[in-house]
This record gives C-alpha cells, sequence and structure tokens, in this order.
C-alpha cells in the first residue's frame, strides 16, 4: 500500500477473520504461518483474528489411535501416504517449519485440542495456543490425545496446569465446540483451512500470503459495500 494512501482504517471496526481449522491438518498448520505473512504485508489494517473449531477426523476416537491404522483407514496403507507427506514437508520447509511425519506415533482426536483454544482465548492466547498444539503435534510428535501433554502446552502459554487438568477431566465446554464445528459444516465448509474475512467472502486453502493479503485488503476497503449487497440480497 502506498505511503500517501488514508490511514483513517485505522480508527475503523477491525476486520475479522474467522480462521477455520484443525490442529491436525498440515495445510492448516501451514496456512497459519502464510495468514501472519500476510498480516506483516498489509500493517496498516487492523484485523481481529479468530480461530474456530473443524473436525477433520471426526470418526477418529476419543482417546485416539496409533497412525499406522489412521493412514491406512484414510490413505490405504502408511505408505501411500509417503508421497504425499514428502509434499507437505518441502512446502512446510519453504514456510519456516518442520512437517516431520516420521515422529508422529498417535493420530488425536481433536476436542480436548479445541477445547484448549477456546480457554486460551479468554485470555488472549488462542493463537499461541493453536500454534503450540501444532508444534507438538507435526514438530516434536506429541501426543495430543493424552490429556498430560495437553495440561503442560496449556501452561506452556500461561494457562493455569491444575485447572486445566480438571476442566479436560469434564465435560466443560464439549458441547460448545461441537457445536461451533458442526456449523462450519451446516456452512458448506468442507475443506481446512477457510478464511472468512470480515463476515462476507470466504477463501479456502493454505493460499499464498500475497492472495490473502490481497484479499484482506479488498475486504477492509470495500467491506461496507459488500454488507450493503448482502443485506440487499437477504430482502
Amino acid at each position: 500500500m502506498s505511503d500517501h494512501m488514508p490511514d483513517h482504517r485505522n480508527t475503523a471496526a477491525p476486520l475479522t477473520i474467522d480462521v477455520v481449522s484443525d490442529v491436525v491438518c498440515p495445510w492448516c498448520f501451514i496456512g497459519k504461518r502464510r495468514l501472519e505473512k500476510a498480516l506483516a504485508l498489509k500493517p496498516d489494517i487492523p484485523v481481529e483474528v479468530r480461530f474456530r473449531p473443524y473436525f477433520l477426523n471426526p470418526w477418529v476416537p476419543r482417546e485416539g489411535m496409533s497412525r499406522d491404522d489412521y493412514l491406512t483407514a484414510k490413505f490405504g496403507s502408511p505408505e501411500r501416504y509417503q508421497g504425499i507427506a514428502g509434499r507437505v514437508a518441502a512446502t512446510a520447509r519453504a514456510e519456516g517449519l518442520v512437517y516431520a511425519s516420521d515422529k508422529m506415533q498417535r493420530q488425536p482426536n481433536t476436542l480436548d485440542s479445541h477445547r484448549l483454544i477456546l480457554w486460551a482465548d479468554a485470555i488472549g492466547k488462542a493463537a499461541q495456543m493453536k500454534q503450540r498444539l501444532m508444534d507438538l503435534y507435526f514438530t516434536e510428535g506429541g501426543d495430543l490425545s493424552d490429556p498430560e501433554v495437553l495440561v503442560r502446552a496449556a501452561a506452556d502459554v500461561g494457562l493455569d496446569a491444575g485447572e486445566i487438568r480438571k476442566r479436560l477431566a469434564s465435560d466443560a465446554d464439549v458441547a460448545a465446540v461441537e457445536k461451533a464445528a458442526a456449523n462450519a459444516k451446516d456452512a458448506g465448509i468442507d475443506g481446512v483451512p477457510t478464511y472468512i474475512l470480515g463476515g462476507v467472502a470466504a477463501l479456502s486453502g493454505a493460499q499464498p500470503p500475497e492472495v490473502l493479503a490481497d484479499a484482506i485488503e479488498q475486504i477492509a476497503t470495500n467491506r461496507e459495500k459488500f454488507l450493503a449487497e448482502q443485506r440487499a440480497a437477504a430482502r
């Protein structure tokens, strides 16, 4: 954006960016980093990033399952996934991330991870919580179906370990997370990451930072017009 552009947007309400994603989706891992780069390209546009839950593999049991059993169920065999894993690892590496598929031993159900992100949001740490969980899973081979792994991850971002241990052992916010994930499906979202910009436009997939940045600028500049068009269409 040129230096002589008016900066009245700084006083406007931030542009909401709802990120619908899952912590075990490698393209969500890459997509989060690309969104961060996109926002750095448009520092004069105030935004509010909100993380929304999605279950990429809702059929995985609450206690998780072995990674080999998961890859067999989803791809036919662990060997069939190797080519995909290589491509994902290369793309992640280009973004400064480490995708270590050889370290992943357990495939978790992500309901509890999404509960942690929701609880971290209460102290303004949703992005940090999400990043910690994804780093644990993709880079460190952590078992996100192990409650103690989740408790330590929560403590890493500033949540109280004892409180989180109690909450994880309860059904706190299970229904809220399940409802939010169901709402995403009901809205027609069948691939993640999906970015909903200002409530008026959606982009799917781990888009390059430049593509995301351009879309953010377009919606930030024209959101009143888009909202007016939506209201007119709803009449």
